[in-house]
């Protein structure tokens, strides 16, 4: 059990690395946001509990047959990057454009990622739509928020 509780954590700990790295925030207060723009709290409760569901999809994917599943482990890995790197292309190089670029990755890889997770378990697929709907969301902001600021 306190295997299970470890790697779980381990894989929860993977999602908060780039907030580790970046810690300037204060771009965001100095662009023009669009009138649907959440507040920053509930951003950071928002993707709190959207790394949890995440999590929870993969450690149920990888109590299974984890180790030959190449296509699921290349969309995770993909959806994964283009996740982290929006942190640090968006507060760190405080590029709007290509953060644009990188939530409108991130959300292609995520429907690659439901789908590859729907084929080996349907139950752990459905974790996946929360972020999913939530990755809708951030890229219509970011495109706003592009376009505002230009």
């Amino acid at each position: 059990m306190i295997k299970k509780i470890l790697k779980f954590l381990l894989f929860l700990l993977f999602w908060f690395l780039p907030s580790l790295i970046c810690r300037d925030y204060s771009y965001f207060d100095s662009i023009n946001t669009p009138f649907f723009t959440i507040s920053k709290p509930l951003f950071g409760i928002a993707w709190t509990i959207l790394y949890v569901l995440i999590t929870i999809s993969i450690f149920k994917i990888s109590e299974s047959n984890f180790y030959n599943l190449k296509e699921y482990k290349k969309d995770l890995f993909y959806n994964y990057i283009f996740n982290q790197l929006f942190t640090i292309i968006f507060f760190c190089f405080k590029n709007n454009f290509l953060a644009f670029i990188d939530v409108l990755l991130t959300l292609i890889t995520s429907l690659f990622l439901y789908y590859e997770t729907k084929e080996i378990d349907k139950k752990a697929s459905r974790f996946l739509i929360p972020y999913i709907i939530f990755l809708i969301y951030a890229f219509i902001l970011s495109l706003t928020i592009y376009f505002i600021n230009l």
